[in-house]
């Protein structure tokens, strides 16, 4: 048996609160919360679980969960650790170690501030003695709004671009989450800035570091969430649609954004040939993409590097509609990190809407209304860590 399909995200949940919580929640809280929902959703119980993949949670929710698991993977690089999750939890699969792997991430950014506890959570942080904050607060650097600030600049230079340009990816995204109702931007109801935009309510928002207004740069909420994993021959026996893992990949380029050689190429060119390759398909395969997108120049940058779009021309595919609700290329259909949900590190909530799309699941009537739902029969998946520091990829297939 070849790597490649060895093994299919079987379900895919979120916890029952995201978002903006009436009441605090703690991040096991939404792990657990996610973890008791796939369990339902897919028939598996918790006890069938034997790997527990979390961004440095595993032992703690093993231990709540009363499972004494035979693989334990705690990888914590940022956003795209979930992505980086599957891949481990594909390869374990593969070598027989487990039959049935949980990826899990709950993350309180919103909560956290509330009652105090700081943002949820970060990566490639620390204090007033760390190297990479003595090196680079001088010339600027301090935190990632103004990290991906630099890099929308220098796109600009490089290459014609503007912030204009970038905010049709915030216009866009929010159309996507006019069709999410648990989006957090899905209309006026949800939130005072909710409901579609212009490129004039971008352009126009508040500064947060030039260029980036807020509407470029991503909320900050509660989320929980879980996929469960699982060798072919229980995938095929379960009510849910399986997703095959045809390809998996990771890289990463650097910790500090300072030792970027071009702020404008990241490890995703990496990690996305590794993905393909293991596949056996390319750019020109995917019907679907979903990008982190922290910041509005994320997602345009990462689609050139996974060679959706030529280097310099990524915003494109949203300035032509291309990315749009019925584009030829859907992206980030659940909203995006930019207007349906960003706990801190997002991947999560990337696999999660690639499953419910490639098992056909988009149009739930509460995860998705009329629209939502594309004829996606293959997948682009790209979580993106630190500031654009390391890169998980995988190519997803829905079933025959």
């Amino acid at each position: 048996m070849e790597v490649s399909k060895a093994a299919a995200i079987v379900g895919a949940a979120e916890s029952n609160d995201i978002g903006y919580p009436e009441a605090p929640k703690t991040s096991l809280e939404l792990h657990i919360e996610a973890i008791k929902n796939v369990s339902n959703q897919t028939g598996i119980p918790i006890s069938a679980i034997d790997g527990i993949f979390s961004a440095g949670m595993s032992s703690e929710i093993a231990e709540h969960l009363g499972l004494h698991p035979k693989y334990i993977d705690t990888t914590s690089v940022g956003g795209c650790s979930f992505e980086i999750h599957v891949h481990h939890a594909l390869l374990a699969i593969y070598a027989g170690v487990i039959d049935v792997a949980l990826v899990t991430h709950g993350q309180n950014g919103w909560s956290a501030r509330r009652i105090g506890a700081g943002g949820g959570g970060g990566y490639g942080g620390g204090g007033a003695s760390s190297p990479s904050v003595q090196m680079s607060s001088p010339y600027g650097f301090s935190g990632a709004p103004s990290n991906y600030s630099h890099a929308m600049v220098r796109h600009n230079h490089l290459y014609g671009s503007t912030p204009e340009d970038f905010a049709h990816v915030a216009v866009v995204t929010r159309d996507w989450a006019t069709l999410n109702p648990r989006a957090v931007m899905f209309s006026e109801e949800t939130h005072e800035f909710g409901g579609p935009i212009t490129l004039d309510t971008v352009n126009n928002a508040r500064m947060i570091s030039w260029p980036l207004t807020m509407l470029h740069c991503c909320l900050v909420t509660d989320h929980g969430g879980a996929v469960l994993i699982a060798r072919p021959e229980i995938a095929r026996s379960l009510k849910t649609n399986p997703v095959w893992i045809a390809g998996a990949g990771e890289n990463m380029s650097h910790s500090n954004m300072l030792e970027m050689e071009d702020f404008t190429a990241t490890s995703a060119f990496a990690s996305s040939r590794a993905a393909y390759e293991m596949a056996g398909l390319g750019p020109e395969d995917m019907e679907l993409a979903l990008l982190y997108d922290s910041f509005t120049i994320t997602p345009a940058l990462t689609a050139e590097m996974v060679g959706l779009a030529p280097r310099g021309k990524g915003h494109l595919l949203w300035k032509e509609g291309h990315a749009a609700p019925g584009g030829r290329l859907p992206m980030n259909t659940n909203g995006g990190g930019l207007s349906f949900n960003h706990s801190g590190m997002y991947g999560m909530q990337l696999l999660v809407e690639a499953y419910r799309q490639l098992s056909g699941t988009a149009e739930d009537g509460v995860n998705g209304i009329e629209g939502k739902q594309t004829n996606a029969r293959t997948c682009i998946v790209n979580g993106t860590g630190g500031s654009l520091s390391t890169t998980g990829t995988l190519v997803l297939v829905a079933d025959d």
